[in-house]
């Protein structure tokens, strides 16, 4: 017999969850999630300790470091322990944003905090050099192989939807916890060798990592597009004894969740490509710069050596402008002929 809940006016269906969702359920609906709350302090208490040894050893950290690692931290506490935790097995949508954060903006976030260049910092020399040889191993080569690391980023969200996967993660509270640790492993095991940050087994160009987010878009789109049209409903059963008396129906979340995907994965996608141009910039001047003191430094020893010897430094023939010899250009330069 269905009955009406004066309290909250839906129909009562048996339904046993959590009341009708609000936007205010973001901030003010929460759930103990222990296993990442335990990880998060316990890592974030190791950076923070890493930072203050460099500290000690007057060696300087970027604070916007620090800021983003324990910002990805307090990310990954609020999307498993917020109202998106709250109600992440209620509404297909709720999970759906939750996939995206815990898949592409938590690990991106914990990447540039460069973790594991902290850790080699802070290490004895003996374990610092065993971590960099763990790094330059094959195993560790053929993780961050740009096709390898992408396929862990792309192929989660189509095995957790068109796999028994989802559903397990619906009814099984181990396998709920499994899907919060593993989709931000997978995300670091792409931003890590994308970003360039931490020392990697292998260096790649960073357009390789623009023209794999390109892809993404590509693979996000073609995943909303499914969700959305494919006719397919995942979850359905569970949804359906479910039988939750409010909110948009289980076709109609599910259309939802699928531009959620869509939406939200290009979106997120931006900050990536920012933090890699930014990072290509910066290389750029480190690269820039290093020429440069190699050739003051050639300057000077070319000056010392001509001065001892009493001859014209070499520069004047090997290191001087190329223009300056040009028969074309170099009377615009005053040069002589």
């Amino acid at each position: 017999m269905q009955t009406t809940d004066l309290a909250t006016g839906v129909l009562a269906t048996g339904y046993h969850g959590p009341p009708p969702w609000q936007w205010a359920d973001l901030v003010t609906s929460w759930q103990a999630e222990p296993v990442v709350l335990a990880l998060a302090v316990l890592l974030g208490s190791g950076y923070l300790l890493g930072v203050r040894t460099l500290a000690r050893a007057g060696q300087p950290w970027q604070p916007t470091r620090t800021a983003a690692f324990l910002g990805g931290l307090v990310l990954w506490i609020w999307v498993t322990c917020s109202g998106l935790g709250v109600y992440e097995r209620i509404l297909f949508t709720d999970r759906a944003v939750q996939v995206v954060l815990l898949l592409m903006v938590v690990p991106l976030l914990l990447a540039l905090g460069a973790p594991v260049s902290l850790l080699v910092e802070t290490a004895p020399p003996a374990r610092r050099e065993r971590i960099l040889r763990a790094l330059r191993s094959g195993p560790s080569k053929l993780l961050m192989f740009p096709a390898i690391s992408t396929a862990l980023l792309m192929a989660p969200p189509w095995l957790l939807y068109f796999t028994p996967w989802y559903e397990k993660t619906l009814t099984s509270g181990a396998w709920n916890i499994g899907l919060h640790l593993s989709l931000v492993a997978l995300g670091l095991a792409y931003f890590w060798p994308r970003l360039q940050i931490d020392p990697v087994g292998h260096e790649y160009p960073h357009l390789v990592g623009l023209f794999i987010t390109f892809a993404e878009v590509i693979f996000d789109a073609g995943l909303g597009i499914v969700l959305i049209y494919g006719g397919h409903l995942v979850g359905g059963h569970y949804y359906t004894e479910l039988a939750r008396p409010w909110g948009p129906s289980i076709a109609q979340d599910q259309t939802w969740g699928g531009n959620s995907l869509w939406v939200l994965g290009d979106l997120v996608g931006l900050p990536f490509v920012w933090a890699l141009v930014r990072r290509m910039m910066v290389q750029g001047k480190e690269e820039t710069a290093a020429v440069d003191a190699e050739l003051d430094a050639r300057f000077e020893a070319a000056a010392e050596a001509a001065a001892v010897g009493g001859t014209a430094p070499e520069d004047e023939q090997g290191m001087r402008p190329w223009w300056l010899d040009d028969p074309n250009l170099r009377h615009r330069y005053g040069a002589e002929g």
